[in-house]
């Protein structure tokens, strides 16, 4: 069993029939191979049971505790949320559409260190061709932009510090950008980044909304207003 001390965040927008499973996968393993643990649930302005859900996994585990969001804000701004909430010495972040496998994890906890971020990337990715490309569009995008090359930006599985996150609030990106601009800050400060091959899974109950058009010009109007505050700082 590993010593480290960990907060698992899970951004979850109308998860309903994913999030009960995802939650009692994540505990189930953290019990077995982490020494300390929480399960932040990041509800962000679900329209369905999600948040119903998961209030009652808490009142059954009190290590599962709910973070609201009233009104949906997006992706980073539910991301951000968790990580403020984060009371371990590391913060791990997975999806909870059911996706990925906690069990992957053994192949990141093993690399976590104080001046190091831990990045999964899809060895096999489980999406549409359009969704592919558009990710990795994007990940251009984001390399001519500030020079920021990762294989798989938005894999949502990552492990680093807490108090790497702590050092370099406000992460301000509410939208898609959130994970690129908390990545390149980190770099900024001397983190390094150990990329690691995880599984990917298709997407069983839910629809994706990382390709919504608002989401999209979201991620444009932000990404314009990081570079000119990292070019004045």
């Amino acid at each position: 069993m590993s010593k480290i001390s960990l907060s698992v965040i899970l951004p979850a927008h109308n998860e309903a029939e994913n999030i009960k499973a995802t939650v009692q996968s994540c505990v189930s393993y953290l019990e077995s191979n982490v020494s300390d643990y929480e399960v932040i649930v990041v509800n962000d302005g679900s329209s369905d049971d999600t948040k119903k859900i998961v209030k009652e996994l808490s009142s059954i585990n009190s290590k599962v505790i709910l973070v609201n969001h009233e009104i949906n804000k997006g992706y980073g701004s539910a991301l951000r949320s968790g990580f403020d909430e984060a009371k371990r010495d590391y913060i791990f972040f997975m999806d909870s559409d059911g996706q990925f496998d906690i069990q992957d994890l053994d192949r990141l906890l093993p690399l976590a260190s104080i001046d190091k971020v831990v990045i999964g990337y899809r060895e096999d990715r489980a999406d549409s061709f359009v969704r592919s490309l558009n990710a990795w569009m994007y990940g251009r995008y984001i390399y001519l932009m500030f020079g920021l090359n990762v294989k798989d930006m938005d894999c949502a599985f990552k492990i680093f510090p807490t108090k790497a996150y702590q050092n370099i609030r406000p992460i301000k990106s509410g939208g898609a950008l959130f994970t690129a601009e908390f990545l390149i800050k980190l770099k900024r400060t001397g983190f390094s980044f150990k990329e690691v091959p995880v599984r990917h899974f298709p997407r069983q109950f839910g629809t994706q909304s990382g390709a919504n058009f608002n989401v999209i010009l979201r991620m444009f109007r932000e990404s314009w207003k990081l570079r000119n505050e990292l070019r004045s700082s």
